[in-house]
């Protein structure tokens, strides 16, 4: 995929809604760079629009809750509002375990913040399983 590829920005935009555009951009090209490290998925219907997107990469760090490296990483997941409920995300996270298992994945891990219920229940919907809760600190040394 290249940036253009029409729908794209638009679902990442209302996923990430902080980010501008321009920073939406400029990851994109970056991803599709890279595309041994990055993948990227678009669900189209029959009519033409993009219905949703996945961005899955491979990371060789370590990722909590898994056991093996390298692993396959979801990076992004989004349908559209008005196409949910029709088997979108499952057949994006196939697409992205295909790809990770391509390059010797033996998980796919993901994460999503604590009190975002919905993607909880989408995970889980998806035979994800929850690993571990963690909470980050930071401490200003200014």
């Amino acid at each position: 995929m290249t940036p253009e590829e029409p729908g794209w920005l638009e679902l990442r935009m209302a996923l990430w809604p902080h980010d501008d555009r321009a920073a939406h951009l400029a990851e994109m090209r970056r991803f599709c760079e890279s595309p041994q490290r990055y993948a990227q998925f678009v669900a189209v219907s029959e009519e033409g629009p993009v219905q949703g997107f996945s961005e899955v990469s491979l990371r060789v760090d370590h990722v909590n809750g898994t056991t093996s490296s390298p692993v396959g990483f979801l990076e992004g997941l989004y349908v559209a509002p008005e196409a949910r409920r029709r088997g979108i995300a499952r057949e994006l996270i196939a697409a992205c375990e295909r790809w990770a298992l391509e390059r010797g994945c033996h998980e796919l891990a993901s994460d999503a913040l604590i009190d975002n219920v919905p993607s909880y229940r989408m995970h889980t919907a998806l035979g994800f399983e929850e690993t571990e809760r963690v909470v980050f600190f930071r401490k200003s040394l200014r």
